[in-house]
Parts: C-alpha cells; sequence; structure tokens
C-alpha cells in the first residue's frame, strides 16, 4: 500500500485550504538531507523498492518484501572466505528506537566482509538499475565483528567515486547495534552501482563488512496524475492543519520534559554518602562520570531482583561484600554485588568498577549492568556467570597437595583443551584492558577467583575495584601493598609501583593454578617450596619435569610439546624483572599456538616434535623473545611468607567466593 505525500497547500485563511496536490510514495519512505552521490561526485539532496539484499545469509521472507543473498552481487575476485571476519551472530540485538524496524534481525545477524592484515584490500558488489536515474542506497550495518567497542572502523565506497568513514562506536556506543545510512546515488550510462567495503589503516582492527543493503528508485515525478487525487475538499485541509498544529505541540513538550531530564540526570552523576565516625556521621560526597549509558538503578529495582537481599541468594563472598543472584523484571539474571563496611573495601573500589567499566566492553570482560547508590547501599550490578569462578572448577577451598583432584568439587572438571581455552580468553581480556581504547588500565587483582564463566565455558576476567590507569600519580601511589596473597609481583611488593607487567606475573600464577589444580597458597603444608605455587612451580620448572605437579586428571590428555611450551610460558610471566616477561598480546599468542600443538597429532618423541622447532615459531612467526631459562630465586616471597596468618584465607574462603579479595595491610 502507498501513502499521500502533500505537495501543494493553498490557504485562503489559515485553517482553510481549497486544493491539494498528492502523489503515491513508497511504504518505507525515507528521510531527506541525506548524502547524494552522482556520477562526478557528491552533493546534497531527496524516494520505491527495487531491492533488498541480506549480505552474507540466506533468504529472509517478511510482508515488505524478501531479503534476497547477495552471492549472484558479489565481485568473486574482491572476496576469499578465508579472509571473512563474519559469522552468525547468536546473541541479543541492541535496537535504537530510530533504526529498530528498518530490517529483520536475521540480517543484521550475518554480514559479509574482508580481514587484511598486510595488504589492504576492498570487497564490492554490483548492482544491475535504471540508467542515469537517480537512486536511494540504503547501508544497513550492525557490528557483530568486534569483540571490544571502538577497535573497529572502515570505509564505505560508492562508484569508486566517493567514500565515507563508518564507525559503529560513534554511532551507537554499543556493540551488535544496528543501523542505516542513506545515499541518493544518480546512475550513469553503464546502469550499475558499485558499493564496497575495505579496511583503514587508522582502525585497531583491519576489518570491513555489511549486513544488508536496500535500492530504491526515485519514482517519476513527471507521470500525470490521476485527477481524482488532485482534488480533496477544505475540510480535509482543515483536519490536516489541525493535526500539524498538535503534533507540532506534542514534539516540543516532550522535547522540554527529555531536556528536563537531561539536567536532572546529570546532577544525580552527584553521589552521597554518610560515614559514621566515632559516633557521628560525616557527609562525603562522591562523583563517577558514566559516559552515555544509562546505568543508574533504583534501590527498588535491587530490592525487587533479590527478594529483598535474600540469603539463600547469596552465591559469593568478598572484600567488597556478598554477592547475590538476581533477576531483573526483563527475566535477566544478574549478580548483585553489596557493599558492606566490614570487608574493608568501599568508596574508593566503588567508584573505580563503575568508572572503568562504564568506559569499556569486551567479549572477556564481566559487563556492568548498573549501580545503585541510595542513601548508604552501595550496590553493583553484573551480568550473570553462570558457571561460576574458575577456581570452583579446579579445586575446592580446603585443597592440599594430598587432596584428591576428583573429590575436590562436584562441579565438572575441565579438560586440557578447555582449560587452554579459558587461558585464552582471560589473555585476550587482559590485553584489551592493557592496551584498548581505553588502554594502559592494570587490573592489579587477577586470580583464579577473578576469571568467571558463562554457560558455554566462555571466560571473562572480573572484579575492576583495584584496577587504575597507568601512568599513575605519584598522589595515588600508596604505601600499602594491594592484591591478593600468592598472585603479587615481587617487583610490585619491593618498589610499590605497579605495571601491566604486575598483571603478566599474577596471570602466570593462574597458569599454575590450571595446570596443577591447586591454590596460589597452602599455609598448612609442611615443605616450605610448596607452600608457594609460584616458588613451586619453578622449582619442578627448572628440573624439567613440569609434568610431576600436574593435575592427575589430566594425565594422558596433554601432548608432551604442549606442555613444553606451556611450561615456558608460565616461566616468562615469572621473571622476577617485570622488563622481561611478556605483554598479553605475546602471552595470548603463545598459549593459540600450546593449542594447536595440543589439536596436532603427534608421532615424534618431545624433542622432535616439528621441523621448525617451538623456539624457532615463537621468535620468527610471533616475534617472542625467548630468554634463558629463569633461575628462580626462593627469597623474592620470603617477605610473602612472613604471617601466614595473613594469607591463609586463600585457601579457607567459601567455594562459592566470586569475588574474593584478601586485605593485606588496608588492602584486600
Amino acid at each position: 500500500m502507498g501513502k499521500f505525500q502533500f505537495h501543494e497547500f493553498l490557504f485562503i485563511s489559515l485553517f482553510f485550504c481549497s486544493a491539494i496536490s498528492s502523489s503515491l510514495v513508497p511504504d518505507n519512505p525515507l528521510v531527506d538531507n541525506q548524502v547524494q552521490i552522482t556520477p562526478a561526485g557528491s552533493t546534497n539532496q531527496s524516494f520505491g523498492t527495487v531491492i533488498r539484499v541480506n549480505i552474507g545469509g540466506q533468504t529472509v521472507n517478511e510482508s515488505g518484501g524478501n531479503w534476497i543473498p547477495d552471492d549472484q552481487f558479489l565481485n568473486q575476485s574482491s572476496y576469499s572466505s578465508s579472509n571473512d571476519p563474519c559469522s552468525f551472530y547468536q546473541g541479543a540485538l541492541t535496537y535504537n528506537n530510530s533504526d529498530k524496524d528498518s530490517a529483520p534481525s536475521l540480517v543484521y545477524k550475518t554480514c559479509r566482509g574482508v580481514n587484511s592484515i598486510a595488504n589492504f584490500s576492498n570487497i564490492t558488489w554490483n548492482f544491475n538499475v535504471s540508467k542515469n536515474t537517480k537512486h536511494r542506497v540504503r547501508i544497513h550495518i550492525c557490528d557483530i565483528v568486534s569483540e571490544a567497542l571502538n577497535t573497529l572502523k572502515f570505509s564505505l565506497y560508492v562508484n569508486n567515486n566517493f567514500s565515507q568513514l563508518v564507525d559503529a562506536y560513534n554511532r551507537t556506543g554499543a556493540l551488535a547495534a544496528p543501523f542505516y545510512e542513506d545515499f541518493t546515488v544518480d546512475s550513469d550510462d553503464s546502469g550499475v552501482i558499485i558499493i564496497g567495503v575495505g579496511p583503514r589503516n587508522d582502525s585497531y582492527l583491519k576489518s570491513a563488512y555489511l549486513n544488508g543493503l536496500e535500492i530504491m528508485e526515485l519514482l517519476d515525478e513527471k507521470k500525470s496524475h490521476n485527477k481524482q487525487e488532485y482534488i480533496i475538499y477544505g475540510s480535509v485541509g482543515i483536519f490536516i492543519v489541525l493535526v500539524f498544529i498538535l503534533s507540532l505541540s506534542v514534539i516540543i513538550s516532550r522535547k522540554r520534559k527529555k531536556a528536563k531530564k537531561q539536567v536532572e540526570n546529570m546532577d544525580s552523576e552527584y553521589m552521597h554518602l554518610t560515614v559514621i565516625e566515632n559516633g557521628s556521621s560525616t557527609e562525603m560526597s562522591r562523583s563517577v562520570t558514566v559516559p552515555n549509558l544509562n546505568l543508574k538503578m533504583s534501590l527498588n529495582e535491587i530490592l525487587e531482583a533479590t527478594r529483598n537481599f535474600n540469603v539463600k541468594l547469596v552465591i559469593g563472598e568478598g572484600g567488597f561484600g556478598k554477592v547475590y543472584k538476581g533477576t531483573l523484571q526483563t527475566g535477566q539474571n544478574v549478580a548483585v554485588k553489596r557493599s558492606d563496611s566490614k570487608h574493608g573495601q568501599g568508596l574508593p573500589e566503588f567508584q573505580t568498577e563503575i568508572t572503568v567499566l562504564s568506559r569499556i566492553r569486551h567479549r572477556h570482560l564481566v559487563s556492568l549492568i548498573g549501580y545503585c547508590d541510595e542513601g548508604s547501599e552501595m550496590v553493583l550490578v553484573y551480568e550473570f556467570m553462570e558457571k561460576g569462578t574458575l577456581r570452583d572448577h579446579l579445586y575446592n577451598n580446603n585443597s592440599s597437595p594430598s587432596s584428591s583432584p576428583s573429590s575436590s568439587s562436584s562441579l565438572p572438571k575441565l579438560t586440557w583443551k578447555q582449560r587452554l581455552r579459558i587461558c585464552i580468553d582471560a589473555a585476550k581480556g587482559l590485553h584489551y584492558l592493557h592496551t584498548g581504547a581505553e588502554g594502559g588500565i592494570v587490573h592489579r587483582d587477577v586470580k583464579s577467583t577473578n576469571i568467571l564463566l558463562d554457560s558455554n565455558y566462555l571466560a571473562k576476567v572480573a572484579d575492576f575495584g583495584l584496577s587504575r590507569q597507568t601512568p599513575v600519580d605519584s598522589e595515588d601511589l600508596s604505601m600499602v601493598v594491594k592484591g591478593s596473597f600468592g598472585y603479587l609481583d615481587p617487583e610490585y611488593f619491593r618498589s610499590l609501583h605497579f605495571t601491566d607487567k604486575s598483571d603478566v606475573y599474577s596471570f602466570g600464577v593462574v597458569l599454575l593454578e590450571i595446570l596443577c589444580a591447586r591454590p596460589a597458597i597452602i599455609s598448612t603444608s609442611t615443605i616450605r617450596e610448596e607452600v608457594n605455587l609460584g616458588e613451586w612451580g619453578m622449582f619442578w620448572l627448572k628440573k624439567g619435569q613440569l609434568e610431576k605437579i600436574m593435575d592427575p586428571l589430566l594425565k594422558d590428555q596433554v601432548n608432551p610439546n604442549s606442555l613444553r611450551k606451556f611450561g615456558e610460558i608460565v616461566e616468562k610471566c615469572l621473571k622476577s624483572n617485570g622488563a622481561e616477561r611478556p605483554p598479553m598480546s605475546d602471552v595470548r599468542w603463545d598459549l593459540e599456538y600450546v593449542l594447536q600443538l595440543q589439536q596436532t597429532a603427534f608421532l615424534r618423541q618431545p624433542h622432535e616434535d616439528c621441523t621448525t622447532t617451538v623456539d624457532d615459531y615463537s621468535s620468527s612467526n610471533l616475534g617472542i623473545m625467548n630468554g634463558p631459562t629463569m633461575n628462580f630465586d626462593s627469597k623474592e616471597f620470603s617477605a610473602l611468607s612472613i604471617d601466614m596468618s595473613v594469607g591463609a584465607g586463600s585457601d579457607s574462603t567459601t567455594p562459592a567466593e566470586v569475588f574474593s579479595q584478601l586485605r593485606i595491610g588496608d588492602g584486600r
């Protein structure tokens, strides 16, 4: 069905119209003022649908017309499936109201593109259209390629004489958020419109893609109109004018309310906390900047989600307070962390968590859903991770060297491949934290309880209360060491200066946890070398017998070549000198190689694993420096084992401790 477009009004008075001219326009009329592209270049101007294309997907049927696959339009010489960054997106899309009905969701969940790291190339589509005619081209885009915000932008090309930057982050501020762009294109004598996309040098990811495309031909305005469509009685004109005035007043009213609400939201960014000191209350003000995200939640929402903080919903307890499983009104399960002053953490960690997580989004970092700061309550709401902490799947809190791993937990045990994938996931998250769009953030509390698993065992790094952006001002430095016992970088312990290499050291301890299925600290052990996992692992690494301390459940699962390379990574991460440790990007790529070795059948002896040695592969293909075997000095941790009563919390806390923290002095 068509709609009427009014061309001219002849008013005798404000509320009288003698004649109206109209013509049919498409069911889905588009906005004006989009870019117009002529054969000679680009200018500005204003169109019925010719074709709808589902790029990278199958036919999608809908009442407004079918979306057909793009194969017949694709320039095959510009495309290689092995170089395509796209895959079917199985998650939920984040719609803006203005873009919600622009295309079926299946169109936005598929795409086709190009991923070029060395030689930049474009992927193009050719569409046959009417010659020398105006067309409107609508480009549908949904970033289902990026793992993190603000890491991908690319160029869009039309007819080889026009290009435009496509930056989904600046347009939507979220991943998997559909939107579209309109262009008016004048076809030439060839009757072909060429659409292409290509990577950009200034993009973090060197990829480009499209999800969907529509081409609409301008209706011929010179066609004769039916005389009956030209004559409409004055009463209709009065009705139109009245509707117009009423609509205008409603729009103005809504804009005023929206502006008022924005001012109120700005005021609410300044939060207040009442602190009890020596029996008297002191009012403290705190300000948290939350960019472009509606994260503020009411206490009523929190109480409803947790059934008034029902103790039966407690799933963990850590340095900030208790963690509850909650369910929002939308049905989404969440983890609700409620502040408790008795646990030693409070305002600084609360502010840091909101500030950090409101600025970053990544597939392997736990997402902040919201926060609440009403009265004395400080509450953080996260996405719910169904499988709990990594430690839950390795050992229970009372594990000891003599305990049987098979009896340490009722949870399913992880295979070696699963453990490696979890390591890779966590390394990706930490790498983005160190180098991404908000790069220079150091986590400072990397440990197995801060690596959470979703229903598919996809790993995400959590708990950013101690995180800091580097470099740190001298006034921000504390004389109190903060972190978790057993994971602390000895260099940070000595100098009180932390860097991203401090996270690398902690991650090295986590790698040993994953291999050995035991806590970072076992204060009850009578053998000194076994007390600290870092020392114990390096002791057996120097002997070349890492398999001696491996989780017995992994027996006969691990390829010796995979284990040997894994040990090299651990050794690099645990270097006493931070400058000698690799960045997280190198750790991630090395772990990818360990997984490849595990998945590759081996017929030779461990020292004959392949024609190109592991060291050759690392240095030549990955650019990783392989230093000599580390001569580990057990005295590095002598300070950490002076007071083992402080560190006892490492193996005596509850098994559901999702956000556990260990206090050292005033730290956790």
